[in-house]
């Protein structure tokens, strides 16, 4: 029988939080949060390995306490002017094997109140990153065309992402893709109620949601050059 990972209970403790960002109020309850947050991802992620793993074998997914696929509670406040301490969500990300230092696609688990999506591709990459996928659209249109325009990728991705506001410099302005060659990131995502999260079907709606995708990611994949 199919349990729920997710509760009513992990999602009220982000609405408390969000009320009471601060550490002395997050101290207080993070026997709390370790409960009904970060064990039930750990446990989420432990047991999506084998699925994600067929859709491309070389999916990392880690549920190591630190420096798995579970992104830290902790904000990066150093350069912020919002000086909050912890995040309002929970996340995890899923990315081809790589080293960290280099931009590779993905998938990600967005968890907050009001805002669960599933999503992946490739966020704010560095300039010859991204280049190498434009060059890559340019020279394949009809393949890239072919996946948009999927049945099975039309019900579950929406594409979204930073655009410019003119052509990159470089390619042709009446490129009959130019629309997409604007694009800074190339991601997707697919949206999800909290009543879907608390599901016990979650887990596998968020592998179809991530088998939708696997077209689009192969496509980034064979732009950048990495083993799909």
């Amino acid at each position: 029988m199919k349990k729920s990972h997710f509760s009513p209970a992990f999602f009220k403790f982000l609405r408390d939080l969000k009320k009471n960002n601060n550490r002395p109020w997050f101290l207080a309850n993070k026997e709390r949060y370790e409960l009904t947050v970060r064990n039930p991802l750990l446990d989420f992620i432990g047991e999506l390995g084998p699925s994600l793993r067929k859709i491309s074998r070389n999916i990392v997914v880690d549920n190591s306490p630190s420096g798995g696929s579970m992104f830290r509670i902790y904000r990066d406040i150093r350069f912020s002017k919002n000086k909050t301490p912890y995040k309002t969500h929970a996340s995890a990300h899923f990315p081809l094997s790589r080293g960290k230092d280099v931009h590779s696609p993905g998938y990600y688990l967005h968890l907050a109140p009001e805002e669960v999506f599933s999503g992946g591709g490739i966020w704010h990459p560095e300039g010859p990153v991204l280049g190498q996928i434009r060059n890559y659209l340019v020279n394949h249109p009809k393949e890239y065309k072919s996946i948009l325009a999927g049945k099975v990728f039309k019900r579950f991705c929406t594409l979204e992402g930073e655009k410019l506001q003119r052509p990159p410099k470089g390619y042709p302005p009446d490129h009959e893709l130019i629309e997409h060659l604007k694009y800074k990131d190339f991601t997707f995502f697919s949206q999800f109620s909290e009543k879907e999260a608390c599901s016990p079907n979650f887990m596998d709606r968020f592998v179809e949601s991530c088998a939708a995708a696997a077209p689009y990611m192969e496509f980034l994949s064979k732009a950048l050059m990495l083993p799909w």
